[in-house]
């Protein structure tokens, strides 16, 4: 009786193999230029690192940075949809202040003591009040805290930095 032979067919090709995908790759690179792009950087990446280098160790450039990443932090505990109420609340308020006044007459005047007293009993001007007496609280709160190292503070992590 025969042997059984000890052989595997290889499996159908279904699709581009990984050579012929990192060909189509490369020529899509070269037709759009980024090929060259790349090279003109590589080549000179000396100076543009330097550049780089000298313009990112200047006290002022550290401290855009810290700024910015201080800011990404606060925005990062932000929910979007609280963010985009406050973006729009604030875009509605500063087109309300932009609005030219109306013109002055006698009855758009000081509204005076009577005018005052009523204003205190207006429950829509309290509730716009309220929030923004309530952020100034915050606000408040927020300016008394001391921080030494904010990426501690946000983290609650030691830092040595």
């Amino acid at each position: 009786m025969a042997e059984p032979l000890n052989y595997t067919p290889r499996p159908p090709q279904i699709g581009p193999t990984a050579q012929e995908e990192l060909d189509r790759l490369v020529e899509t690179l070269h037709a759009h230029g980024v090929l060259r792009f790349a090279n003109d950087l590589v080549a000179s990446n000396t100076r543009i690192a330097e550049v780089l280098a000298n313009g990112l160790n200047m006290p002022g450039s550290r401290r855009a940075i810290q700024n910015a990443a201080t800011v990404f932090m606060a925005l990062s505990q932000i929910e979007p949809r609280d963010c985009y109420r406050v973006s729009m609340a604030l875009k509605d308020g500063l087109q309300a202040l932009a609005r030219e006044a109306p013109a002055a007459d006698e009855e758009s005047g000081a509204p005076g003591v009577k005018g005052v007293y009523r204003m205190l009993h207006d429950e829509d001007l309290w509730r716009a009040v309220t929030p923004f007496v309530d952020a100034l609280k915050a606000f408040a709160h927020g300016m008394e805290r001391e921080v030494d190292k904010p990426i501690s503070d946000f983290t609650g992590k030691p830092s040595s930095a």
